[in-house]
């Protein structure tokens, strides 16, 4: 069927005004145009990074390569180690010291992280958190470096700043070369439970056992690179790590009764298993449908009694990793189950004590295999030989190969829906990291989004395909219950005070609150650019693009930015500014409708105009005339647009046959919708149009609608019938803060001071 397309003439096109008035004339201004280009904020490329977001010519990184020995005393709760480390100097610069992250430090008594936030005293206090605040003394658990030696056992000079390490090379390292040097350090291991942190341990009242979750537990080099040489930047707490990959081989001494799981490959495996657990082991390798036992409870219960005195060392040997972590107890059970990602057998593995059951047993390990499918879909074939979940009180941690996750179960075994949930969704997301940042090995540091919020927005895909796979682990849901990812779970928190709000383009030690910020709004975001923006196809090739080009490398913000678009042929530099960069929210609203017909004579406001410009109806261009409803006084607006046109009649006739007309829609009502933008950033604007048949269609126009006017839009919608109803973001998909205006005609809500009055009046 053919179309006319009826154009709203812009009188000011038909009846050019001077807008060059000499009078009056208004200062000029800088380029605030929400679409303009991000050239300004982004730096300059280069041989280094591109364009286009790739790694260029010229890039290079550092490595650092570590041979650790460790040895834990479980019965004072200290660790003792020593290191050597190889540093390779890739950069074109000559490098005549070194910088070393002491991230324990942040633990010592006298830190200057203890007294970076503002506290009063509060109101009332639980008697722990009394005693932790006016009572005991802090606890002292940061390192004490007993050496610092080059390969021949000479002493190097060295300083401490906090929590770096600056060491002082007897000669400068040329491009090409490596250094070599020892640490020697012991530390107090913190307990988690009651003194937070990233590891530590958490002691079982009922056994006196305790399990080890050990990490940041040696001294390790910082990042070198181009875009800000080292990144010495202090650890505070919030903002994680930055680290150079490298090659690892550890040993770690612990009591012979202890079950241990950690960053790399087992090399001694036959001397630390029984030939039980070894025969359960070769079982795990071939068993792709369900988890294998290798320390059953029975058997972790019986090894809580035994306290040992004996020693064992476990040997691991780990590749192109960027950090190495580990956990140790003897009251670990120990499952495993292989996976095939890509053309490679990759081990599943949970430890957890017995108070992690039933919950455990039943779900860690799968979740592991999910997650682990999930991101590599999404991403690239993860590329270690396992990936170990371990069960921890309250803490959620990521190290390559293995993380710290919650979720406990009564003690009677009994644990709720959001307790499963949340351990199903720790886990996914902490195996998530395996991806970012311990391969795509961004600043965290610097940039929390890089890693949580790109963590965070996979997590959310993962979730939903978990609950596809397993919908009996979701019921009575029918989707996995995610809390962050979906466009309407961010505008709580877009819509606080802007006193409270920070830019995701943050350092994680400056925003208010971190997990909204780093974690949920740059996953919704994300997910937004794939669902509306976007689309899935265009989105995730983009995406998956940058992870593989940054696989094993030190990506910047603008490297993402760069082939999010790159990759897409989208324009996104909108979307990066208002989202990244700025606290704007959304809010889009249905400012009004206006209803029009045409008409046979000009209509109210062009009789206006023809009035203040002194024009009369016989001197005009022949035009066909629209007029509002409203305005109707001739009983016009229900007839045929031919009949009160005759020049679009004659028109029509002069152009077309009498075939074509007849096969011409010819629109009875024309509807103009006035959209305006109270909040700052510009998205897509997508509407259900319903007419009073029940008919919905639905129209989106994109954001760049928006480029002319940042304040208001006006659309024509034209129809041989009445529109009932037209609703604004129906899917609730561009995180709109205000729902309440995005309807005509105008829903009434009563508030809460609505019913209340109602409750007083009546």
């Amino acid at each position: 069927m053919k179309k006319i397309l009826f154009v709203i003439l812009v009188i000011s096109f038909v009846f050019p005004i001077n807008i060059f008035s000499q009078d009056n004339k208004q200062q000029g201004h800088t380029n605030t145009n929400k679409f303009r280009q991000l050239y300004d904020e982004f730096a300059s490329p280069n041989m280094f990074r591109t364009a286009s977001g790739a790694p260029g010519p010229a890039y290079y990184q550092q490595r650092a390569d570590y041979k650790i020995n460790v040895e834990l005393d479980d019965k004072n709760k200290k660790l003792y180690g020593d290191e050597t480390i190889t540093y390779t100097n890739n950069s074109p610069e000559i490098l005549s010291y070194l910088w070393v992250q002491l991230d324990q430090n942040v633990r010592k008594k006298d830190s200057p992280s203890l007294d970076i936030n503002s506290e009063g005293v509060s109101v009332a206090y639980i008697p722990d958190s009394f005693d932790k605040e006016f009572l005991s003394d802090p606890f002292d658990g940061g390192f004490n470096i007993e050496y610092v030696k080059d390969i021949d056992n000479k002493p190097l000079r060295y300083i401490i700043n906090q929590t770096m390490m600056r060491i002082d090379l007897p000669n400068p390292i040329s491009t090409g070369q490596s250094f070599q040097f020892k640490i020697k350090w012991w530390y107090n291991i913190n307990d988690h439970v009651k003194q937070d942190g990233r590891s530590g341990y958490e002691t079982f009242p009922n056994d006196e056992n305790r399990a080890y979750i050990i990490a940041q537990f040696f001294p390790r080099m910082c990042v070198y690179n181009e875009v800000e040489g080292w990144q010495n930047y202090q650890f505070w707490g919030d903002g994680e790590f930055a680290l150079p990959f490298g090659d690892y081989e550890v040993n770690i001494t612990v009591p012979s009764d202890h079950i241990l799981e950690a960053t790399g490959e087992l090399t001694n495996r036959k001397d630390v298993y029984s030939k039980e657990m070894m025969k359960r082991y070769n079982q795990a390798k071939k068993s792709y449908d369900k988890p294998v036992i290798i320390v059953s409870q029975d058997e972790a219960i019986e090894a809580e009694k035994t306290f040992s005195n004996q020693k064992k060392t476990w040997k691991f040997s780990a590749k192109n990793v960027r950090d190495f972590a580990f956990a140790t107890s003897r009251k670990y059970i120990l499952d495993m189950m292989a996976v095939k990602i890509g053309n490679e057998d990759v081990m599943a593995v949970s430890i957890y004590p017995r108070e992690g059951n039933p919950l455990w047993e039943e779900y860690s390990t799968i979740t592991v295999v999910e997650a682990l499918k999930s991101f590599s879909k999404y991403t690239f074939d993860y590329p270690y030989h396992k990936a170990v979940s371990v069960h921890a009180h309250n803490i959620g941690m990521e190290y390559p190969m293995i993380c710290f996750n919650f979720g406990r179960p009564n003690i009677d075994g009994s644990y709720s829906d959001d307790v499963k949930f949340g351990m199903i969704g720790v886990i996914i997301h902490e195996i998530g990291h395996n991806f970012f940042p311990m391969i795509v090995n961004s600043d965290e540091r610097q940039w929390a989004w890089m890693d949580e919020g790109l963590t965070t927005f996979v997590q959310y895909l993962a979730e939903q395909e978990f609950g596809e796979k397993y919908p009996d682990a979701i019921y009575p849901n029918k989707n996995f219950p995610s809390d962050r990812g979906p466009a309407n779970m961010i505008t709580d928190y877009m819509s606080v005070d802007q006193n409270y709000l920070a830019p995701i383009m943050s350092n994680p030690e400056n925003v208010y609150s971190l997990g909204p910020n780093a974690y949920g709004k740059p996953a919704t975001a994300l997910n937004i650019l794939r669902e509306t923006i976007m689309g899935k196809e265009l989105f995730d090739y983009a995406f998956k693009t940058y992870s593989q080009r940054w696989m094993f490398k030190h990506p910047t913000p603008e490297d993402f930015f760069r082939t999010m678009e790159d990759a897409s042929a989208v324009d996104l530099d909108w979307f990066w500014r208002g989202w990244f960069y700025t606290t704007d929210f959304v809010d889009i609203s249905i400012k009004e409708l206006n209803q029009y017909f045409v008409s046979p004579n000009p209509g109210e406001e062009m009789k206006e105009i023809m009035k203040e410009r002194g024009l009369v109806r016989n001197r005009l261009r022949p035009l066909i005339f629209f007029e509002n409803f409203e305005n109707d006084l001739e009983n016009n607006r229900d007839k045929d647009p031919l009949e009160n046109s005759k020049l679009l009649n004659n028109y029509l006739n002069e152009n077309y046959s009498s075939e074509e007309i007849n096969d011409l829609q010819i629109p009875k009502y024309f509807y103009e919708i006035v959209f305006e933008k109270p909040g700052g950033l510009v998205m897509p604007i997508i509407v259900d149009i319903k007419f009073e048949d029940g008919e919905v269609i639905r129209k989106k126009y994109p954001a760049q609608v928006w480029r002319k006017n940042d304040k208001e839009v006006r659309k024509v919608i034209t129809s041989d019938k009445k529109i009932s109803e037209i609703i604004l973001d129906p899917d609730e998909e561009t995180a709109d803060v205000d729902t309440r205006n995005n309807s005509w005609p105008k829903k009434e809500e009563n508030t809460d001071f609505d019913k209340f009055k109602s409750r007083i009046q009546g």
